[in-house]
């Protein structure tokens, strides 16, 4: 890949949803690793619910049986809008976005409302810095530039730099994908990429833009209105032992939004590393009884459906957590011979 314009296809879906006699999952990844390409990840999440109004959580034996599942594909707008038709005629149920992004190098002056973007690093598990894991050295670079807030994701199967790499169950796994994530400034991209090109050649680093919503339970800005035709998606990042009321957020959010009336799904996923605003990067330690990694909890709706959730959203979040608004160019719902969206882009 050249840097420039890339997309991003997120299919979010149950686990054990098939196609053809085959889990979709397989099927889908099967699909990326024969067209190379060049980065792609399936996350399994802890807690979820889609359009068929089914919800899986980490407290319910029905996580273990059917968890929700995230894949996400990164490459040139061709190559993935080539291969869009395919992931819709095989997904049977589910959810399926395109998002626009930049590959490094990044072009601070292409970002011109509020200042804020997401940094994505697409790796493999086996990447090391200085003899230690390269989440690690990611972290602690994105920490020391001032990134907001960053989040590991331990993938269980995808494509690293065009070849297929996936998690069994008699090796070490030792290449399965790794996404890194975090939200930061253009200027704070900017060095950040340099420095990554540098202790990580080879790795896919893209940009996007975002809206910084809510932080530390500081309420900057409502999320902004999409263009016609397009959508939006709200991510609240909080931590696995984070509380309101007693309650883990990300649980408690699956359950008020499952309650109402206008979200059609959300999907939480956790980390294995992290940190937000000043905190150390962390992640679990011995002997800890609460966890502490991070929990990314997505939404993507309509405009007036993301902000009724994000009143919902205001409240779980009065005292902690990062909350940011992206634009979704594209989106598709899938409930077997009923479809609602498109994933044309205007």
């Amino acid at each position: 890949m050249t840097a420039g314009e890339i997309l991003t296809l997120t299919a979010y879906f149950a686990e054990r949803e098939r196609t053809d006699g085959r889990f979709l999952a397989e099927a889908m990844l099967d699909l990326f690793g024969d067209h190379r390409v060049a980065s792609s990840v399936m996350l399994r999440g802890i807690a979820s619910f889609g359009p068929a109004n089914v919800v899986r959580s980490d407290r319910s034996l029905s996580l273990s049986e059917d968890p929700p599942v995230t894949i996400t594909a990164v490459d040139t707008a061709d190559r993935i809008l080539g291969l869009t038709d395919a992931v819709t005629a095989m997904t049977g149920r589910g959810v399926i976005t395109l998002e626009r992004g930049r590959q490094a190098p990044v072009e601070t002056a292409a970002f011109t409302d509020d200042g804020s973007v997401r940094l994505t690093l697409h790796v493999g598990r086996r990447h090391r810095v200085g003899g230690r894991p390269g989440f690690l050295a990611v972290s602690e670079v994105l920490h020391r530039l001032g990134f907001v807030a960053s989040e590991v994701f331990l993938g269980v199967d995808g494509t690293v730099a065009g070849q297929r790499r996936r998690a069994r169950f008699f090796n070490r796994n030792a290449d399965v994908p790794l996404l890194i994530s975090g939200v930061g400034t253009p200027a704070q991209a900017a060095n950040a990429a340099a420095e990554l090109a540098a202790i990580l050649p080879g790795a896919l680093v893209t940009t996007e833009r975002i809206q910084v919503c809510k932080n530390a339970g500081q309420l900057l800005a409502e999320p902004r209105n999409a263009p016609a035709g397009q959508y939006l998606k709200l991510t609240v990042r909080t931590a696995e032992d984070s509380r309101h009321d007693g309650r883990p957020i990300h649980r408690e959010l699956i359950r008020r939004l499952k309650a109402g009336d206008h979200a059609n799904g959300a999907t939480a996923l956790r980390g294995i590393w992290g940190f937000r605003d000043n905190q150390r990067p962390h992640g679990d330690r011995l002997f800890q009884l609460a966890r502490r990694v991070p929990v990314n909890t997505v939404m993507v709706d309509t405009p007036p459906s993301i902000m009724a959730s994000f009143a919902i959203v205001d409240e779980l979040t009065s005292g902690q957590g990062l909350v940011t608004c992206e634009v979704v160019p594209a989106m598709m719902a899938l409930q077997h011979t009923q479809r609602r969206g498109t994933l044309r882009l205007g």
